[in-house]
């Protein structure tokens, strides 16, 4: 390549890339994840648009994966481990037990609605029973939920990438499958693997990154991001889940107060955005509409087996036993996004030479691109009609730290919410512990020291120095007034 032929690819890539930053805009005031405008830009520059020749899936399957990795490391980064923690058992359950519900469902549909022999079902039942996790997490940004419901989306969205995963390598090869007690042996293995290297890494990274200073704020961001990398990786080469260990590593360093956060969650989320953009636009490039017609009615048939049997079933199944209400399991069903992550797994039978593995991918297109037209925008309507409304929601404080190292202090910003217990509360009526002080408030737009009477109003912006023995303590204090108002924590004496 010359260089006018990488100043044409520049330009190019960068009219594409600030198109679809544009085309943000319009997911956002629609409710459409955003992967629809992405997948539709790539199919514009396609054969049958500009004009753009591109047939290699094998390429898109691996780009895909490294854009999946990152995708999944900014989820975990982003995900609150006081929300997904109460809901672990059942976000676990559904992840594994829900995706067998999902995938032999979903089969049954293909086989007797369709008449796809067993084997070209089941693949198909695999690759499109996992939640995509840049669609959940794209959706649940604009569309609020109730705490519990959100972290039991995200978590299942970041769990169950990898046991689907296995099953489409497994049902994609060209021999005999193995017995079912063998694939199950298989799934468990490759799970226990891929959590235990997540946890070794993001334990080992975050206990790094507190207490080794980089000379530059800005490597913090580039550590974080690696050592996720290389949670995949790690789980990747120990024949374990290289998915799993990813997001379980990030959600350790994400909830690890670790120094900058601000700034490595934004770099996170750059490249979370890149990804999602160049993954789905090659994917669009993959696609050739004019030879699709034939699998547009299977498409629909099996994405109503899916949408309105299999994804119910599922959630009925793994959620029942943790007691969790009927409204609430028919809204976690209609939520279950379809997104890339089936796209890209669409992949690997094409590569691997699977048996109808071009109908499988059409198939599996037309029922993404549908049946998120269908669901997304309509999940603010549906929980409105389910009553899981504003009444049941509320808004953590958010607080973000960044040190003082030369000062041997920290830098707290927070943000209370318009409903925050603090609204009300005095300074003084605080009470943070001798180390912490409130130094500036911000009050729509301006900015002011407080004085001990000062009150605090929903919406403002604190800052707030601490020292390093008193950090985490005054963070928990003021978590503690905004839940509970002034009174929080005189019953034991806090």
């Amino acid at each position: 390549m010359n260089v006018s032929h990488l100043n044409q690819l520049l330009l190019e890539s960068s009219v594409i890339l600030l198109f679809a930053v544009g085309a943000v805009r319009l997911s956002t005031r629609s409710g459409l994840p955003s992967l629809l405008i992405y997948l539709g830009i790539g199919v514009a520059l396609g054969q049958n648009g500009i004009g753009i020749t591109f047939n290699n899936a094998e390429l898109t399957q691996v780009l895909g994966y490294a854009a999946l990795v990152v995708i999944l490391a900014e989820g975990g980064l982003k995900t609150s481990w006081r929300e997904i923690k109460p809901v672990m058992p059942a976000a676990t359950v559904l992840a594994t037990v829900g995706v067998g519900v999902s995938v032999f469902a979903t089969a049954a549909g293909a086989h007797w609605l369709v008449g796809l022999d067993w084997r070209t079902s089941l693949l198909l039942g695999a690759i499109v029973s996992s939640t995509d996790a840049a669609a959940v997490f794209s959706v649940l940004r604009m569309v609020p939920l109730p705490h519990r419901l959100t972290g039991l989306l995200e978590a299942e969205s970041g769990f169950n990438d990898a046991p689907v995963v296995i099953l489409v390598v497994a049902f994609a090869t060209t021999g005999e499958l193995d017995s079912w007690y063998v694939l199950i042996a298989t799934i468990v293995a490759e799970l226990a693997i891929g959590a235990a290297v997540g946890l070794a890494v993001g334990r080992i990274g975050a206990y790094g990154l507190k207490h080794v200073a980089l000379p530059s704020s800005g490597l913090y961001p580039i550590a974080v991001m690696a050592l996720t990398v290389l949670a995949y990786a790690g789980g990747a080469l120990l024949h374990g889940s290289g998915f799993l260990a990813v997001y379980i590593s990030a959600v350790i360093l994400g909830n690890s107060k670790l120094p900058h956060g601000p700034a490595v969650r934004g770099f996170a989320d750059g490249l979370a955005w890149i990804g999602q953009i160049g993954m789905f636009v090659l994917l669009g490039l993959l696609v050739t509409p004019e030879t699709m017609g034939d699998a547009v009615v299977p498409a629909l048939v099996v994405g109503g087996v899916l949408v309105f049997l299999a994804r119910p079933l599922s959630v009925m199944a793994s959620l029942t036993p943790f007691k969790v209400a009927a409204r609430e399991q028919a809204l976690l069903s209609w939520a279950g996004l379809r997104g890339a992550v089936p796209i890209v797994l669409a992949t690997i039978p094409v590569v691997s030479g699977a048996h109808r593995a071009e109908d499988v991918f059409n198939i599996v297109f037309i029922l993404v691109v549908v049946f998120t037209l269908l669901q997304g925008p309509t999940l603010p309507w549906v929980a409105k009609r389910l009553r899981i409304d504003e009444g049941d929601m509320g808004q953590d404080l958010g607080i973000e730290s960044a040190p003082l190292e030369k000062l041997h202090g920290h830098l707290l910003s927070v943000a209370l919410s318009p409903t925050s217990k603090m609204s009300g509360v005095e300074i003084s009526e605080l009470r943070l512990p001798k180390g912490a002080a409130v130094t500036l408030v911000v009050r729509e737009g301006n900015s002011f020291v407080p004085d001990k009477a000062t009150v605090l109003r929903g919406g403002d912006e604190l800052l707030v120095v601490t020292t390093d023995e008193v950090g985490e303590a005054a963070e928990r204090r003021l978590r503690a007034v905004d839940k509970g108002g002034k009174l929080a924590g005189w019953l034991n004496g806090r």
